[in-house]
This record gives structure tokens, sequence and C-alpha cells, in this order.
């Protein structure tokens, strides 16, 4: 489950590509929170993680604020829950970027909570790192594309 933090950023970063599509005008942090419905004290520690991550940049002056500066196309949303929630294994011993072995496994090649939970983990990362922030904007439903024939979503 993400966070409410990585919500934020999210909807942040929709409101922030949507600008670039269109005037390619940088937006205030006020604009930003008002149309992502996230609340600026939030936002202010989320747009530098993001602008951190060179996601995101800032200009000053009268027309200032936060841009994205990135292509939505080439924004993973893995990478984007990574940096805001960090790592997405449900067990230490299968994250890619933090790997720590379990203290109470004796042998991770015959544990079977690992091979479970890492079945369904290995599905979970090749779809979401497949996904970017490019198809969260769209209209289309982006989940269509792994969708077993005669299933339906949210069940």
């Amino acid at each position: 489950m993400i966070t409410q933090k990585t919500k934020y950023a999210l909807k942040s970063l929709m409101v922030l590509a949507d600008e670039k599509v269109g005037q390619g005008n940088a937006l205030r942090i006020e604009e930003i929170a008002e149309r992502s419905g996230a609340p600026k004290r939030f936002l202010e520690h989320i747009l530098l993680d993001l602008k951190r991550a060179g996601l995101i940049g800032s200009r000053r002056g009268r027309n200032g604020g936060y841009e994205l500066i990135k292509d939505p196309r080439r924004v993973s949303l893995a990478e984007i829950v990574r940096l805001i929630d960090g790592p997405m294994a449900p067990l230490p011993c299968l994250s890619r970027k933090a790997y720590q072995r379990c203290e109470d496994c004796k042998d991770e090649e015959t544990c079977r909570v690992r091979a479970v939970f890492g079945a369904f983990y290995s599905a979970y990362i090749l779809m979401i790192e497949s996904l970017t922030l490019a198809d969260l904007m769209e209209d289309s439903r982006p989940l269509e594309r792994f969708a077993l024939p005669g299933a339906t979503q949210g069940a």
C-alpha cells in the first residue's frame, strides 16, 4: 500500500506535467497545493524530495515556482514510490535496492515465506516499473494491458 505522502507526490507531479504540456510555466507551491489537493505544509517537503531526485526544478522571481524537468514518459511510478516511501519489497530479503537478510531465516533458498511473497512481488514490480507518470495521466486505463481475459479490475 502506498502512503498518502506518495499519493500527494503523484498528484503534484501530474499537475506539473499538465502545466508542462500546456504553457510550460512554473507553478507556485500554493497553486500546486490547490490543484492537487495536497496540504501545503506536506507539499513543501515532498517537492524538495522531488527536486533533489532531479524530477522537478525551481525558478526564483516573479514567474518563479516549480516545474517538471523530466519527460513524464521517463518518470517511473516505481521511482516515485521508492523515493517517497522507500523500498517496495514485502520482505527485506526480496528488495533489489535495500536487500537485507531476514534475521530469523536460516536458508533463503528453502524459505517458503520468501518463495510465496517473491512470486507475487515479481509480478508487481514488473508492472509498476513499466508504468510511468505519462500512463498515470492518460484517460485510458494503463493496467488493462496486464489484465487477464475475462478478469475485472478492482476485484
